[in-house]
């Protein structure tokens, strides 16, 4: 089962590859990964998305919040929560394809960010399986050219937030940057 896990890391050097060495040594796969800085400056937010049943997760949960670097650890799949990816699509367009294509984009809440038939490219928001259905249709009208794929991010629905507490990130600011 595809889950989407987010971290709450210290914003060092480092940080992330330690996270993605966790996941190399043990097998495991990442499908996506994104990471950010969050409103902490000493935070940055990493969300990933792999797949497994839940003892595999489970177990990749405790390894992770077993890393030094890490903060905090959620599996957002276990929970109401929204997900969205950025897509970058390229397509070759003929001038019958141009019509039915632009259509689909605005049914998609797509923006496009160019209109030449020889480089027709959209920006689309949207879940995982939304951008794959609208692939789907669009390849109808028209050849792909180039796909680009933020991968997913997500956020839990309701008042569930994965944050430092106050004190903590108070702490964490007066420690400094290097934790001391």
């Amino acid at each position: 089962m595809r889950h989407i896990v987010s971290i709450l890391l210290q914003n060092e050097a480092g940080a992330l590859g330690r996270v993605a060495g966790m996941f190399s040594t043990r097998g495991y796969n990442i499908e996506s990964l994104s990471v950010a800085p969050t409103d902490e400056p000493a935070v940055s937010r990493l969300t990933l998305v792999t797949t497994g049943d839940d003892a595999v997760i489970t177990q990749i949960v405790n390894q992770l919040q077993k890393l030094v670097d890490v903060v905090l650890v959620d599996d957002l799949t276990r929970g109401a929560h929204f997900e969205r990816e950025i897509a970058l699509l390229k397509f070759r367009v003929s001038e019958a394809g141009l019509d039915p294509l632009a259509r689909l984009v605005t049914e998609a809440d797509g923006k496009i960010l160019s209109g030449a038939l020889g480089s027709f490219v959209v920006a689309l928001t949207e879940s995982e399986a939304a951008i794959n259905q609208f692939i789907a249709e669009a390849t109808q009208h028209a050849p792909l050219i180039e796909v680009v794929r933020s991968g997913a991010l997500a956020i839990g629905q309701g008042p569930r937030a994965l944050r430092l507490a106050p004190a903590a990130a108070a702490q964490r600011r007066a420690a400094g940057p290097d934790g001391c």
